[in-house]
């Protein structure tokens, strides 16, 4: 299925494994084997991080105010690392889950659920001082190394290894990016990435007694067995009672070497500039089980909660959305269009948006704005079935290179529109 993609993967990681030599490490200044250079390791970063955006959520969007502040914070940090010419990105995801991510290059990403559970700027500084560590010391780079190593490139960045059904309806090479970050971190990397991270966020002027706070609100958290935290942050980035410790052991050397004095914690700023997601939680909270709802089957359920999130809180384009898929589900397109119009006119960077109203329009006969949508999506984040719808719509119009061109893209991925384009191609080219 994706064997094209396979190849060109495998004849990149052959080349780098006969160019590899060994390299010292920006951030620990040990020897490693280097089979990724740093302007691949750049442009990965950048080619992944948006498809990975999106399929993680998308932007959060609804208080530009607040991603900001986030992105404030982490410039703030990735100033003191020892990479700090990378070309570090950080954005706040809009997902309730509790997560934080990074992929090579600098490119960081936070999710909404997070934000709510951390106390002030400094616990946010330690998540980004450890998310900036993996990116800075090459972690991501070096899961991409072990697997060229072990399969010369397609077990590495084999397309996306994400259990989300997202993941199935993925093209060849935009799943890379999920690949990478729901792989679990060694003992080794996570300690790495605290003690580096920590040191960061103390000559940020952060007080590093937040770092050590942080990770005894997850141990204990892990222990709850909180599927919310199993299936997000701990699932690629396991806490332990030896991370605290050594938190606390670096963050009593830190007081004795450093200007403690200088030191903050941002209780009062992090509460003002976080308050719309605490002010908002119930809405989210309706958002959610408006999901669980309509994956449940009971599109009239997760209607009424959609419109109650709206009501709490109407900038938030995601409640639209749901708005629109539950009354598609009930058969009512028209108004399932104007409710997903009004998502995106709130918020035209998420893909799914796109994807569900170009879905839509096509079957209301809106051939024209259904191909705008459908294209709109797949520049955000290509899929099958936008993929082979606009593979359909241009074979209505008699456009046969371009049915094809759309088609072969659809069939990359695993899932019913794979098979349905790989019909459709065997139908073209036989006809």
């Amino acid at each position: 299925m994706y064997a094209r993609a396979a190849r060109s993967l495998a004849g990149v990681a052959l080349a780098a494994l006969v160019a590899a030599g060994c390299a010292t490490n920006p951030v620990t200044g040990d020897r490693e084997l280097r089979l990724v250079s740093e302007d691949e390791e750049i442009a990965l970063g950048e080619r992944q991080y948006q498809p990975t955006l999106q399929a993680m959520g998308g932007p959060y969007n609804a208080e530009p105010a607040l991603s900001e502040y986030v992105a404030e914070v982490g410039q703030r940090v990735a100033a003191e690392s020892d990479r700090p010419d990378l070309p570090y990105e950080f954005t706040v995801l809009n997902d309730g889950t509790p997560n934080a991510w990074a992929l090579p290059g600098g490119k960081i990403a936070i999710n909404r659920g997070l934000l709510v559970e951390m106390d002030n700027e400094a616990e946010l500084a330690a998540v980004i001082g450890h998310e900036i560590v993996h990116a800075a010391a090459r972690h991501s780079a070096q899961r991409l190394e072990r697997g060229m190593l072990m399969q010369a490139g397609v077990a590495a960045v084999g397309v996306a290894a994400s259990d989300s059904e997202l993941a199935g309806l993925l093209v060849a090479g935009t799943g890379i990016g999920l690949n990478l970050i729901n792989k679990r971190y060694s003992r080794e990397a996570e300690l790495e990435s605290d003690r580096y991270g920590t040191r960061y966020m103390a000559e940020a002027g952060y007080d590093p007694q937040a770092a050590v706070t942080l990770q005894e609100k997850f141990v204990r958290l892990a222990g709850d067995n909180s599927s919310n935290w199993l299936e997000g942050l701990f699932a690629s980035h396991p806490p332990s009672q030896a991370r605290v410790e050594a938190n606390r052991e670096l963050a009593r050397r830190l007081r004795a070497e450093m200007d403690a004095s200088a030191w903050t914690l941002g209780a009062e700023r992090y509460a003002r500039r976080t308050a719309p997601l605490r002010e908002n939680s119930e809405a989210y909270a309706d958002h959610e089980a408006g999901r669980e709802a309509l994956q449940a089957g009971n599109p009239e359920q997760a209607l009424s909660l959609a419109e109650q999130a709206i009501d709490a809180y109407p900038e938030e384009a995601a409640f639209h959305a749901l708005k629109g898929q539950a009354l598609a589900r009930m058969g009512e397109p028209e108004a399932a269009v104007e409710a997903l119009d009004r998502a995106i006119a709130r918020n035209d960077r998420t893909f799914a948006f796109h994807l569900d109203r170009g879905l839509l329009r096509k079957e209301l006969g809106r051939d024209d704005r259904a191909r705008s949508d459908l294209r709109r999506a797949n520049e955000l984040l290509p899929t099958a079935p936008a993929h082979f719808t606009l593979g359909q719509l241009a074979e209505a119009d008699g456009e046969r290179a371009s049915a094809l061109r759309h088609y072969r893209r659809a069939a990359e991925s695993e899932s019913a529109y794979g098979e349905r384009a790989q019909e459709a191609l065997s139908r073209l080219r036989s006809g």
